[in-house]
């Protein structure tokens, strides 16, 4: 029986898999679907909010992509189809890969609104994936980069997301900042962007997947608001310090750890 749920569990995950990678074709407009940059009017552009990263950014999902479906054809293999830590992440690997195809679709159909319970949901399942990961060691070198690598980077990524998403639906439903200049609402994020990253350094005990793609996107956050359209010189700082400080911090827990 055991097997046989091991087995189910397997598919679950490939089939996720598959449906998130061709949900990603659709979102790049590769696939005659709206490119998610354009989808919702572009409030998810790299011009739309003070938040938002540049355009070369978004590369760092093909990397992620890639090691998702890595893993999906890893945790086929026969060593770990039983091993616990597999058993344990399989399915909140399988939910966060149908939750990033519904947030691609819920942009695709123009309900911003929609984006962000799902991209919050999507945060929150990486986060339990990470614990596990942290809980369950990997059982090698390629388990670690497989595994812990591509879900760590996933994190990362989705942490500095959520909060672009956060800002462009704040944006786009006319929010006017209580009388605080955009600026300072970007620098106020952008603090909470690396204090996750800081939480992240701390309780991963200086994992550098996590840290590596959320500095990523900072930097790029940084390099779209001191030059291109929307120039912002407290963001572009703002940015650049907190990716500093993320992986400072993630150095310093790797070193004691």
């Amino acid at each position: 029986m055991r097997e046989a749920r091991d087995v189910v569990r397997q598919i679950t995950v490939a089939a996720s898999a598959v449906i998130a990678v061709v949900g990603s074709f659709i979102g790049s407009g590769a696939a005659g679907g709206t490119p998610i940059q354009e989808a919702s009017g572009g409030a998810l552009s790299a011009t739309a909010t003070p938040i938002a990263p540049d355009v070369p950014a978004f590369s760092i999902w093909s990397v992620i992509y890639l090691g998702l479906v890595a893993y999906a054809v890893w945790q086929f293999l026969p060593k770990q189809s039983g091993a616990e830590r597999h058993r344990r992440l399989g399915y909140w690997v399988a939910a966060s890969l149908l939750l990033n195809a519904a947030w691609i679709l819920s942009v695709q159909f123009d309900q911003l609104w929609l984006s962000l319970p799902v991209i919050v949901a999507l945060l929150a399942v990486l986060a339990r994936a990470f614990v596990l990961c942290l809980r369950y060691p990997p059982a090698g070198t390629i388990d670690a980069v497989v595994t812990d690598g591509t879900l760590g980077l996933y994190l990362g990524w989705v942490s500095i997301a959520t909060a672009a998403n956060a800002t462009a639906l704040l944006v786009a439903s006319g929010f006017t900042g209580f009388g605080l200049s955009s600026d300072v609402w970007a620098v106020v994020v952008l603090a909470v962007a690396g204090a996750v990253g800081v939480v992240l350094a701390l309780a991963g005990r200086g994992r550098i997947a996590p840290a590596l793609s959320l500095s990523w996107g900072l930097v790029w956050v940084a390099v779209g608001r001191l030059g291109g359209e929307l120039v912002s010189v407290p963001a572009g700082v703002a940015a650049l310090i907190a990716a500093v400080v993320v992986l400072a911090v993630t150095a310093v827990a790797r070193v004691r750890a």
